[in-house]
């Protein structure tokens, strides 16, 4: 009988280690997504800012998230990336991330 209730207690902490540990990279995943749009919004905010979130869109996709906010002002760009997380047996969740990224000057700029 303690043995079955010690495996028990074994696989319930198993679960809930595997759960925590997927949350912390949803939660990367969410803030690489987020970092890299922002950049990439960034990059195109001065020139091209009607372009810039469509730019941002496609970097996030690309890093298996989704887009949920992008802003433009004053060539600063302002990126919101989500990503879904699923907990087997649990409903599903979202970890999302904010990222901010300023003005990209060349050289010959400054």
């Amino acid at each position: 009988m303690w043995v079955v209730a010690a495996m028990a207690l074994v696989w319930g902490l198993a679960y809930v280690f595997v759960q925590v540990g997927m949350a912390r990279v949803a939660v990367h995943a969410a803030r690489t997504a987020a970092d890299l749009g922002a950049l990439a919004a960034a990059e195109l905010a001065v020139a091209a800012p009607g372009e810039a979130c469509e730019q941002a869109a496609e970097v996030v996709a690309a890093n298996d998230a989704r887009l949920t906010s992008c802003e433009i002002k004053d060539g600063v760009s302002e990126v919101t990336a989500s990503v879904e997380l699923r907990f087997p047996g649990l409903r599903q969740r979202e970890a999302s991330a904010q990222a901010r990224a300023g003005p990209v000057y060349l050289n010959a700029e400054r």
